[in-house]
């Protein structure tokens, strides 16, 4: 293999399984303690008396902080009120943020028809996601650069050779963890984090990699059986270790370092999984206590799934009510009242649109 060179396509990626010692102690030690961190997740999310409720507002928080690695910023407030509104989304950032949120449902709906990541999945999410008819790039020109402007990598080019790679690493993703002998192949953790670095490698799309790459993380989850429901927030660790991602991408392309690059990945599963669990013990005892108070205070309007609403999403309006069977408009409507009159939710207008906030659930959302 030709000597990797920055601003020289990398056609002589090496495809998959890497020829690395890619099981070293570490690796291993670091993998027990990944997975248990994941298996609690899974557990508590399983354990929710409805564990798909929190799910839009996990997905959107992912999508958020997915962006914001590529620098596209928005406000949770502003993304909340945003999906929840009528108003037509003007901010472009807020848009790419919802495209995102789209793009993994996506995802998670196809696997669910199709168990397999496909080249063909990674078109459809790119296209959710840039909003447009994006395919396999096929004109050269492509180079990573950093913010000095120096070209730190070139991906491969052609679009036979991107598909070639593309191709292998569909079969290495797909292969099962136990071969046809039974003897174990390499741990789902340690794939997921092999697979990673290949497809962001490989670059196949002239723009929204980055996103397409982290939407495949928690396809793969939800495949390996790893995650039931793949309600984490992976970005969020990438966010705030930004610098150290990129160096270990950088560091197994210039110097084969698989090592701490797989340590990287099961890290932030590991701490991901950990947050996570926090961030859920937090909103189900508000959800709680909110729920307890609603009893006290408004007995006659409270229900269960009139609660369940109000946490779904920070923001809720008059026709999630209505579209649950709460009541009619005019029933709604005052129980809404009664609710923001109580200190329970805020109103709040959107172009000719009332929404109200649920105040308590936004902070624990905003608190990192």
């Amino acid at each position: 293999m030709s000597k990797f060179k920055r601003e020289i396509p990398y056609n002589d990626l090496p495809l998959l399984p890497p020829k690395a010692d890619i099981e070293t102690k570490s690796i291993l030690r670091k993998t027990i303690s990944a997975g248990r961190a994941l298996a609690h997740l899974n557990g508590t999310l399983m354990n929710l008396p409805n564990p798909t409720l929190f799910l839009d507002t996990i997905y959107l928080q992912e999508a958020k902080a997915s962006s914001e690695v590529e620098n596209i910023i928005t406000t949770n407030d502003e993304l909340y009120k945003s999906l929840v509104a009528d108003k037509k989304v003007e901010n472009s950032s807020t848009k790419e943020v919802l495209s995102y949120k789209e793009a993994l449902w996506l995802g998670l709906e196809e696997i669910k028809k199709k168990p397999f990541i496909t080249t063909n999945l990674c078109i459809s999410i790119v296209q959710c996601i840039k909003q447009n008819t994006a395919a396999i790039r096929n004109t050269p020109g492509t180079t990573l650069s950093n913010s000095k402007g120096e070209v730190i990598y070139t991906p491969p080019i052609g679009e036979a050779i991107i598909r070639e790679k593309l191709a292998n690493l569909e079969k290495f993703i797909n292969e099962p963890a136990v071969d046809k002998d039974g003897v174990h192949t390499i741990d789902p953790l340690i794939k997921m984090a092999l697979m990673h670095y290949q497809f962001e490698a490989i670059h196949p799309f002239s723009d929204g990699n980055g996103r397409t790459g982290r939407i495949l993380l928690l396809l793969y989850l939800k495949l390996s059986g790893l995650l039931d429901t793949p309600a984490i927030y992976l970005s969020e660790y990438i966010i705030k270790n930004k610098v150290d991602y990129y160096k270990r991408l950088r560091d197994v392309t210039e110097n084969n370092d698989w090592e701490n690059y797989i340590l990287y990945m099961l890290d932030m599963i590991e701490e991901t999984s950990k947050i996570g669990i926090e961030r859920l013990n937090k909103i189900v005892i508000v959800m709680t206590n909110t729920s307890d108070e609603i009893k006290v205070k408004l007995p006659k309007i409270f229900s269960k799934d009139l609660v369940e609403i109000l946490f779904r999403l920070p923001y809720t309006k008059r026709q999630h009510l209505i579209d649950e069977n709460i009541g009619n408009p005019k029933t709604v409507g005052n129980y809404l009242m009664m609710l923001e009159e109580n200190g329970f939710l805020k109103s709040i207008k959107v172009g000719k649109e009332k929404l109200y906030l649920n105040q308590r659930l936004l902070k624990i959302l905003e608190d990192n």
